[in-house]
């Protein structure tokens, strides 16, 4: 599980753009301020997206709102960074039958976790790459956007042009 920045105008900008104004919002990110959208997705082993959500970008990823939509249907392990991390989003999800893992921040005690999900969780990096296609060869992000259908429209096809993809980032569990 992870979220990416959907940015509709650079920052200079913001003030002057009117397509997505009362709709988009400025938030940050770790690689800074931005003025848009944020997709959530959730992807399986094999690099296929099971869930998808698309928020404003001041929404919090802890928003436990939004992960009860994305995980309905999900069971088992569920492995994301830093930015998912919350006793209450862990005790929600347990409750569905979901075990969230994190990493853990610096000034936290560790915990024992298992050998296998150690690794499953140093293998997070296949939603980074996801991230990665869906910007670069599907063009998800861009700031021409004309309309709200235009940009929804853009999504969905970017989405789905992912999902035909041949060749998906995967881990070679066996």
């Amino acid at each position: 599980m992870d979220s990416t920045t959907l940015k509709v105008c650079r920052n200079q900008r913001i003030h002057n753009h009117k397509v997505f104004k009362g709709l988009a919002e400025r938030g940050k990110s770790s690689m800074g301020w931005f003025y848009g959208f944020k997709l959530h997705l959730v992807c399986n082993e094999k690099g296929e997206l099971l869930s998808f959500y698309l928020t404003k970008g001041n929404v919090d990823d802890r928003n436990p709102r939004h992960i009860k939509k994305m995980t309905q249907q999900l069971f088992g392990k569920l492995f994301a960074d830093k930015g998912y991390l919350s006793k209450a989003l862990w005790e929600m999800l347990f409750e569905d039958g979901i075990q969230l893992f994190t990493k853990l921040r610096k000034n936290m005690k560790n915990h024992i976790m298992k050998m296998e999900d150690k690794i499953l969780l140093r293998k997070r990096a296949i939603i980074e790459t996801i991230n990665d296609e869906l910007k670069n060869h599907c063009q998800v992000e861009h700031s021409r956007h004309r309309s709200v259908n235009n940009f929804i429209i853009n999504i969905l096809g970017s989405l789905t042009a992912y999902c035909f993809f041949p060749k998906k980032p995967s881990l070679n569990l066996a």
